[in-house]
């Protein structure tokens, strides 16, 4: 089957997960995705939350997978002249080097896009930094929690009320969400060689990814320089556009800002007698009473459980959606629907469910082509690609500037 990269080839050198995201996403494209790792191997192997269960998966790595399979891996000292020259020569025969090196380390490793372009001129280069390469905290480390969450206002903002707690984001967001900015780059670039014939720099950072994301947000604070005010339930502005327990402990959450939602939301929850309650008559009336009216709807809403609230939003037509636990979106009738987790086979250990990112196209399986490579799996093969005889990799091997598994 034709894919769209499949006449890509990705030279990575990254780690964590918000790069190896976008490198994990491009190989599921079609491309060949050559990840460079330390002798030691990328920092985020063997890290993750050991999955619940038996049998042969156990104990297998799924967090590194889901950011590191369909690729290669090739294990690398970039302090040694020999790793140097190797990486110079993978790069001389590609389309796209990938790497969230700050740009001191891109100059030191002589990967920086002057010195890649004179071995390949039509290059795309692609840079992944916490903050950018440019600026008073280029230099700063960054991961998602300091760089997309901290320092992008996305954490102050989502604080419950004025004197809330910061929240703490899960595992990843920032970085898959910047891997898709990452993705959608490279993309563009890629078509900016083939337009012009030349090479293309590309860069983001988790910081403005984490903007982005805030564009409506800052569309206004951008201009009045405002300060975001932080509404907790009882302060939100429309009572349809709000979150309620029910009656097992589930929540649910409503999006339903226009004026026409209030009856339709009253009669479906039992609550017709708001209709005529002559405080609650205009979308002023409802903010002013709003600690109230919340009080009121989460006593309406605990009669019942969250499946049995879903039939009768359903059956008159509101906006909402059930909250639901990981779990229970991993087993979602939609998700399953949708193919949100298809399944990989490991060649040793059998099959296992994964994730995907969210794009489809038509005819096309953009599905996860093979599990992530252990550690130098692909070190002798990657150099005889590139002309290396089994002498000289065997003598890489031995001066340690190359590892295999």
């Amino acid at each position: 089957m034709t894919l769209p990269l499949d006449d890509i080839r990705v030279i990575e050198i990254d780690n964590w997960m918000a790069a190896p995201s976008a490198g994990a996403i491009l190989s599921d494209l079609g491309a060949d995705v050559i990840k460079i790792e330390p002798l030691t191997g990328d920092p985020m192997r063997d890290t993750s939350r050991p999955a619940k269960i038996d049998g042969p998966m156990k104990g297998y790595d799924f967090q590194f997978d889901v950011d590191n399979r369909g690729k290669r891996s090739i294990a690398v000292d970039l302090d040694s002249d020999a790793g140097q020259d190797i990486v110079h020569r993978l790069c001389a025969d590609a389309d796209v080097f990938l790497c969230n090196l700050l740009t001191r380390r891109q100059e030191r490793f002589g990967l920086d896009p002057e010195q890649l372009w004179v071995m390949n001129p039509k290059l795309v280069h692609a840079t992944l930094t916490g903050y950018g390469t440019e600026g008073p905290a280029a230099w700063r480390p960054g991961y998602d929690v300091t760089a997309f969450f901290g320092r992008s206002g996305l954490y102050d903002s989502m604080r419950e009320g004025a004197d809330g707690l910061v929240p703490m984001a899960r595992p990843a967001q920032g970085d898959h969400t910047t891997g898709l900015a990452i993705v959608s780059g490279i993309l563009a670039a890629l078509r900016m060689v083939d337009k012009t014939g030349e090479g293309q720099v590309f860069e983001t950072s988790l910081f403005e990814t984490a903007v982005w994301t805030q564009a409506t947000d800052f569309s206004v604070t951008a201009v009045d320089q405002a300060p975001v005010r932080r509404r907790s339930r009882q302060q939100q502005i429309i009572p349809t556009a709000n979150r309620y327990p029910c009656g097992d402990g589930h929540w649910v959450v409503f999006n339903m800002p226009e004026v026409t939602a209030w009856p339709r939301f009253c009669r479906a929850v039992g609550l017709e007698h708001l209709l005529d309650d002559d405080r609650l008559q205009d979308i002023k009336g409802r903010f002013d009473n709003m600690a109230e009216l919340v009080a009121t709807i989460d006593e309406a809403l605990s009669a019942k459980s969250r499946d049995e609230w879903g039939e009768i939003f359903d059956e008159q037509q509101l906006i909402w959606g059930p909250v639901l636990g990981l779990h229970e979106v991993a087993t979602d009738p939609q998700a399953e629907a949708i193919g949100l987790f298809p399944t990989i086979v490991h060649p040793e250990r059998g099959p296992y469910r994964t994730v995907r990112p969210p794009i489809r196209l038509r005819g096309v399986d953009t599905n996860p082509k093979h599990s992530a490579p252990v550690l130098g799996e692909h070190t002798r093969s990657v150099l005889a690609d590139v002309g290396f005889d089994a002498a000289t990799i065997d003598g890489l091997v031995t001066d340690g500037a190359v590892a295999e598994p």
